[in-house]
C-alpha cells in the first residue's frame, strides 16, 4: 500500500471520528423539547444550558392576550417583574439529571400565583410528572405534562 493511500485512509478515519464525537456531543437528552402543560393551555420548551442544567420557558399560550394586550406576569411577588410577558417566561430552572429518567434540584415557577417551588421531574415515555413542593416532596402536588413535538 502506498504512503499516500495510507495517509488518506488515516485522514478518513480521523474525520469520521470527529464527526461522530460532534454528533454525540450535540445529542439531546430525552427531556429536551416541547411539552404541553396538564391543561394544554401552554407549551414549555425544555433545554440543557451550557452548565448542564435543564431549564424551561413558555413558548406558546393558547390565550396569549388579555384585554387585547400580551398577558403579563401580574401575580409575581416581586412588583418589578409584574410587567414581564408570560410568553417567554422562564418557569423551570436548574434541574440536574439523576439516573435515567429523573431530574432533581430544580425549581418551578407558577405564574398563576406568582410563587416558586422546589421541584423534581420524572420522565415516563411521552409524559413528564412534575412535582412541585415546599420543604420536602411529601408536601407538594404532581402534575403531568405531555410531549408536544
Amino acid at each position: 500500500m502506498s504512503v499516500f493511500k495510507k495517509h488518506f485512509i488515516q485522514l478518513g478515519f480521523t474525520l469520521l471520528a470527529v464527526i461522530c464525537l460532534n454528533i454525540a456531543a450535540k445529542a439531546q437528552d430525552k427531556i429536551e423539547g416541547l411539552w404541553y402543560n396538564a391543561e394544554k393551555t401552554g407549551k414549555v420548551e425544555i433545554k440543557k444550558d451550557a452548565t448542564g442544567h435543564f431549564n424551561g420557558k413558555v413558548v406558546w399560550l393558547k390565550e396569549p392576550l388579555k384585554d387585547g394586550k400580551p398577558k403579563l406576569d401580574e401575580m409575581n411577588t416581586d412588583e418589578k417583574l409584574r410587567t414581564r410577558p408570560r410568553l417567554g417566561l422562564p418557569v423551570l430552572n436548574g434541574f440536574v439529571k439523576d439516573g435515567e429518567n429523573k431530574y432533581v434540584d430544580g425549581t418551578i415557577y407558577d405564574p398563576l400565583n406568582g410563587k416558586t417551588y422546589s421541584c423534581k421531574m420524572t420522565l415516563k415515555g411521552k409524559t413528564l410528572d412534575i412535582r412541585g413542593y415546599i420543604g420536602i416532596s411529601l408536601f407538594g402536588r404532581t402534575t403531568t405534562w405531555t410531549r408536544a413535538d
